[in-house]
């Protein structure tokens, strides 16, 4: 998500314009609408036309209309977001009043105003517009003299730095100024790193290289942190993981990423996200239960009402052929016992759902 405008009052209310760049952002911009919004997009109506002759006919032209927002229809299959309301401002097309429904498009902007912004959706915006706040591998491929500092997402790779120190070569009798360039390099690498890494995010930091750059990189980096009692990298050195690379070009981020080794790690950094979003579950169950679901009847009803933000489903249910329409939310496949004692699948939602009670005669039926 592209974030063009925003101007936001200090009584909270005001608009932003964002550009939807993934099928991703579609997810983003259903949970910023809500009923009572304005919203201005380009949209297409049919238009009905009287010639000199008297014959009517009709076109369907492109124009910009401010909708006050009144139902919103997420279609989850093609991610395609559906916005009906009525019109709020002079158009040559349509009348102040009349109905129309806006359907967004990625790449092509929308403002979006409010009478009150809360502090939720604020940022929900930050995130959807930062995708570093969803990078939580971090690569840095780097040879001699050369250093490319990537952050991977689920969608894309992010060059966030490269670093390019020019290192004198060894002379005879003489490693000074080799030891000096190196040095330099080394201190650029690792200030990008603190620049650039988000360690509350980031759960493995790849350092790749050919031959031993990596190892005495490593070796000072983690030196100067004690050095400088930097507390952020000695908590964080777990994370880091020496891998060999060809060279230190970004295009080398491919063999290192495809190294069986590092695909076994990142597989534990993903068991690690299941294991944390079984214990903010678990939180919300206990705070917040009419936002936490469990049972397979509860969870499909809350999914109807496209209430759900995080699904977590046991293997087990899920050798068991159990669908459910997950592609708009985060999705955790565990084999935790816990949740399989929970029936097998459970759900965070993004509002509360307090009636249930259909849910549950159905799921006491179910069980007889």
């Amino acid at each position: 998500m592209k974030l063009l405008h925003k101007d936001i009052e200090k009584d909270n209310a005001g608009q932003v314009t964002l550009v939807p760049e993934e099928a991703e952002d579609m997810w983003h911009t259903y949970n910023l609408l809500q009923v009572g919004d304005s919203l201005r997009a380009s949209t297409i109506r049919k238009v009905q036309t009287e010639s000199p002759t008297g014959s009517v006919g009709s076109s369907r032209v492109r124009t910009t209309l401010t909708l006050c927002v009144e139902t919103i229809d997420f279609d989850t299959q093609a991610c395609q977001l559906r916005v009906k309301g009525t019109n709020i401002e002079e158009n040559q097309y349509v009348k102040m009043g009349a109905y129309h429904t806006i359907e967004l498009e990625l790449n092509r902007k929308f403002t979006l105003a409010k009478k009150n912004w809360d502090s939720v959706v604020l940022d929900r915006i930050d995130q959807a517009c930062d995708p570093t706040q969803r990078a939580d591998v971090a690569a840095v491929v780097m040879q001699e003299g050369l250093a490319n500092l990537v952050l991977v997402t689920p969608a894309m790779t992010l060059l966030r730095a490269k670093v390019e120190v020019t290192i004198p070569r060894k002379r005879k009798g003489s490693c000074t100024q080799h030891d000096k360039g190196l040095e330099r390099f080394y201190e650029a690498v690792m200030q990008a790193i603190l620049r650039h890494i988000n360690f509350d995010v980031v759960k493995c930091i790849l350092v790749a290289s050919p031959g031993y750059v990596k190892d005495q990189f490593t070796t000072y980096l983690f030196n100067e942190a004690v050095r400088q009692d930097n507390k952020i990298l000695q908590e964080n050195r777990p994370k880091f993981m020496l891998v060999h690379s060809s060279s230190g070009h970004k295009y080398s981020l491919k063999e290192v990423l495809s190294d069986p080794t590092v695909t076994n790690r990142l597989s534990d950094t993903k068991a690690a996200g299941e294991v944390k979003a079984l214990e903010d579950f678990y939180k919300m169950l206990q705070h917040e239960p009419d936002r936490a679901f469990y049972g397979l009847a509860h969870v499909e009803k809350a999914a109807e009402a496209l209430a759900v933000d995080t699904l977590l489903v046991s293997d087990k249910l899920f050798s068991q052929s159990a669908v459910l329409d997950v592609s708009p939310f985060d999705l955790f496949w565990t084999v935790s016992p816990e949740l399989t004692q929970l029936s097998g699948v459970a759900a965070m939602l993004r509002f509360p759902i307090a009636d249930l009670s259909d849910a549950e005669d159905n799921s006491s039926s179910d069980e007889d």
